[in-house]
């Protein structure tokens, strides 16, 4: 008997740990404004090292959590106003493997705090994009300012 009640307790344990990592996916997803992706959490291994997690937009940060985590504080945070995306290319090589192929890679050097790469589907890339070009003029995410156009002085 006392084989089942280890046994039956460390069912118990599992399925409360489950449920504590779920729960934590639906407190984060409340609020709106997060997307399903991976990061590159490691680059010892070309190919290799994403994690899948949960992106969450919060005013000028996009917050990355890792999907399979306790932990409520995000595993990295990029801010708009330093983020800039060098390259937007497709899976390659042993990535094929762990993502669809209609997701897109972009490699972002997020000011000094070093270069990331991030993966999501190709629709929700163009939203990421546009999220960091809606940023206030001047900052480097955003486009370039348009022109000034001034009126002319009234000739009298």
């Amino acid at each position: 008997m006392r084989i089942l009640e280890v046994f039956g307790i460390c069912i118990a344990a599992l399925l409360a740990l489950l449920f504590v990592i779920f729960f934590r996916q639906r407190l984060l997803m409340l609020g709106g404004g997060t997307i399903r992706l991976q990061a590159r959490v490691s680059t010892l291994v070309p190919g290799r090292g994403w994690s899948t997690g949960i992106g969450q937009f919060v005013g000028d940060e996009f917050r990355f959590h890792r999907m399979f985590s306790l932990a409520f504080r995000p595993k990295r945070v990029l801010d708009r106003t330093v983020l800039v995306v060098e390259q937007r290319r497709a899976p390659d090589g042993p990535e094929r493997l762990t993502m669809p192929a209609h997701w897109a890679v972009l490699r972002c050097r997020n000011g000094d705090a070093g270069e990331i790469e991030i993966a999501m589907a190709e629709s929700t890339a163009t939203g990421f994009l546009s999220w960091l070009e809606a940023a206030p003029p001047g900052q480097p995410g955003s486009l370039s300012p348009r022109p000034t156009v001034r009126p002319r002085p009234a000739d009298h």
